[in-house]
């Protein structure tokens, strides 16, 4: 495929964008790329950092057209006790200390879905074999959010149901136990 800039060298760069529903897909060259700025990276190439760095800097208006930009300047946060902001996290990669979490708790979910593949609560593997124990914990804790979510909404037939599933697992778990 040749590249749709400059219609000499093959497009060896695929971007596919996005906005409002509307994609719109370009095909170019790397000089076209760099030349158009498609794309920038530093001199010394692009590392695994500068990718999942660049995962948090999605709400950073650009510095060239900010009247261009659909996002607005938010106020910086700021860490209480370590005083990391969050320009400085998104730079980073990095919570300062324990304390960012909550600090900057209102901005996270976007960039754990992102990173995450669409989750915002990582759940880890745990091994069939040695892990049974968890697992059953794992689903006994499931099912109970699930029964909560039910009587809230008032479908208490299917509450019902969910609570004996509850029950069977716990005496399964039980009798592992003994």
């Amino acid at each position: 495929m040749e590249c749709q800039e400059c219609h000499n060298r093959t497009a060896t760069l695929h971007f596919t964008q996005v906005i409002n529903g509307n994609k719109t897909e370009v095909h170019v060259c790397e000089k076209c790329a760099h030349e158009k700025g498609y794309m920038t990276y530093p001199d010394d190439g692009y590392s695994l950092h500068n990718l999942l760095t660049g995962l948090f800097n999605f709400d950073v208006p650009s510095m060239e057209s900010p009247q261009n930009t659909p996002y607005k300047q938010k106020e910086d946060l700021q860490c209480p006790q370590c005083g990391m902001t969050f320009t400085e996290f998104k730079r980073v990669g990095k919570f300062g200390c324990a304390e960012c979490y909550h600090a900057f708790s209102d901005r996270l979910d976007s960039i754990f879905r992102r990173v995450h593949s669409g989750n915002t609560r990582h759940n880890g593997k745990i091994p069939q074999r040695k892990g049974g124990d968890l697992q059953t914990k794992k689903q006994i804790e499931s099912h109970k959010e699930e029964l909560q979510r039910l009587i809230k909404n008032e479908a208490f037939e299917e509450a019902a149901k969910v609570r004996d599933k509850i029950k069977e697992l716990e005496n399964q778990k039980r009798g592992e136990n003994s």
